[in-house]
């Protein structure tokens, strides 16, 4: 089993190594500002459900691009920039691995809306916040969206994913991390 899972790290490494997602891949403080300004409006511009959290929220973690790529090993990985008041105020990296059946690459972006001061806080005091671990998340979909009212907004955190290209098909198990970062 040991040499399987040696041998899906590399083939991630080589799938990722020969892609052209330069996004996903350490931009400066400047483009990650630039970059997750220009998604959250484009976000806000296309569903009113996200321009509605956005003002209610206490901060938005937006990550612009992120690259995903596997064959029954997979991983993904993007930065991004913590907005308050649309102000840049940190940096985080965003990483998951995930085994099953799956084949394929691709970019997308997504944008977590945290709600209160002990989500946010949580963010930098786990020593790397994980996606389903801590406060509670909410993936947005149109559904959720057309229903969304004062006091259906119960949650710490919802997300957005957005920009979705290329594909990536299959189902198995997945775990996310997203940790501050120095830029």
């Amino acid at each position: 089993m040991s040499s399987i899972r040696h041998l899906g790290v590399a083939l991630l490494a080589a799938t990722l190594a020969g892609t052209s997602a330069a996004p996903a891949w350490a931009a400066s403080r400047q483009e990650l500002n630039r970059d997750g300004t220009r998604a959250l409006k484009n976000l806000y511009a296309s569903s009113d459900p996200a321009r509605q959290l956005g003002k209610r929220a206490t901060a938005v973690l937006v990550f612009p691009s992120i690259l995903k790529a596997g064959f029954m090993f997979g991983g993904q990985i993007g930065e991004g920039v913590l907005l308050k008041q649309g102000k840049p105020v940190g940096y985080y990296n965003s990483v998951a691995g995930s085994y099953g059946l799956q084949a394929g690459i691709q970019t997308f972006g997504y944008a977590l809306f945290f709600m209160n001061n002990g989500a946010l806080s949580y963010l930098d005091k786990s020593e790397g916040f994980e996606v389903g671990v801590g406060p509670s998340v909410v993936v947005v979909d149109s559904g959720f969206g057309k229903s969304m009212t004062s006091t259906t907004l119960t949650q710490d955190v919802y997300a957005f994913i957005f920009n979705q290209q290329g594909l990536m098909a299959g189902m198995g198990i997945q775990g996310s991390k997203i940790t501050k970062i120095s830029k």
